[in-house]
């Protein structure tokens, strides 16, 4: 199965001479293989039409593309796909019940695009990028039948209250200019503030602003926020980063403390050591970066 990926952040048309449609084979032979859109001019790929040759990577100026073949055994497990030449996602990792289920592997390989998927923010196309919003029943008709398909069942349903605590922390202060109590009075489902301002040792800082906090604050405050939310399912991205050994630790105990009492738990993560003593069950995420991402059923 042959992928055809533009990376459309580094494709500058303006700045070149179609390099890439210029120098395939197949044009030159009167075949339509890169088209180029009318509206911007970026090429558009047609991966059946594509022979893998490499000419247009070695030939654009700008390194925008990426042509790779994957086994054709994959061609039915296709997730979500942005656009005909962008990045897709093959499989899905299962939250299951009781359980911490870890996913490992490098950046750009659609962990946060699985996060989306599976809470609902974004709903899977199958790979057909050209409609906006497939029907739930034929979603989860393409899944068989287990954990997973009874999980989508249950988010179609939306039988699922979820919580999701975000990769990127530093945005929290572009999102929220007021204090750390101020944003946490306004998610606490359950009327623990205190409690988890405590375990996680945010107490002291609950009247500055997220301005005023460092990556490790404003990591413990993201944590609290989600803590507090009354959820079934709960999804931590990268809930260690910015934090010491110690600190992480403790956040180990306290997600550990969400599973006892019946939750569902899904942590990306980058940390080997959190991952092996936090997690029950492990998926791996590999691909190429910015281009797909294919995930392991769990171990």
């Amino acid at each position: 199965m042959r992928v055809a990926v533009l990376l459309d952040d580094r494709c500058q048309p303006k700045k070149c001479n179609a390099e890439c449609w210029a120098f395939c084979p197949p044009v030159r032979n009167g075949i339509e293989c890169i088209v180029l859109d009318g509206g911007n001019g970026k090429p558009v790929i047609s991966e059946p039409l594509c022979i893998g040759c490499g000419i247009c990577i070695n030939k654009c100026p700008f390194d925008a593309l990426i042509i790779t073949n994957l086994p054709e055994e994959l061609e039915g497990e296709m997730t979500h796909r942005y656009g005909e030449n962008g990045f897709r996602v093959f499989r899905l990792p299962a939250p299951r019940e009781e359980q911490v289920v870890g996913i490992l592997g490098p950046n750009g390989m659609g962990k946060s695009t699985a996060i989306n998927l599976l809470s609902g923010s974004l709903r899977p196309n199958l790979g057909d990028w050209t409609i906006n919003s497939k029907e739930w029943d034929e979603i989860i008709e393409s899944f068989p039948r287990g954990e997973l398909r009874d999980y989508l069942q249950a988010v179609a349903d939306d039988g699922v209250k979820i919580a999701v605590k975000p990769q990127y922390i530093d945005k929290l202060p572009k999102i929220f200019d007021g204090k750390a109590r101020e944003l946490l009075e306004r998610v606490d489902d359950r009327d623990e503030l205190q409690h988890y301002a405590e375990l996680l040792a945010i107490d002291h800082i609950l009247d500055r602003t997220l301005t005023q906090l460092s990556g490790g604050e404003l990591q413990r405050v993201a944590m609290a926020a989600t803590l507090l939310k009354e959820a079934d399912v709960y999804f931590f991205d990268e809930p260690s980063s910015y934090l010491d050994i110690h600190e992480r630790m403790r956040v180990v105990r306290i997600i550990q403390g969400l599973v006892e009492r019946g939750k569902r738990i899904l942590v990306i993560e980058h940390d080997l050591a959190i991952l092996d003593v936090l997690c029950d069950l492990l998926h791996i995420v590999y691909g190429e970066r910015a281009a797909f991402g294919i995930f392991t059923p769990a171990r």
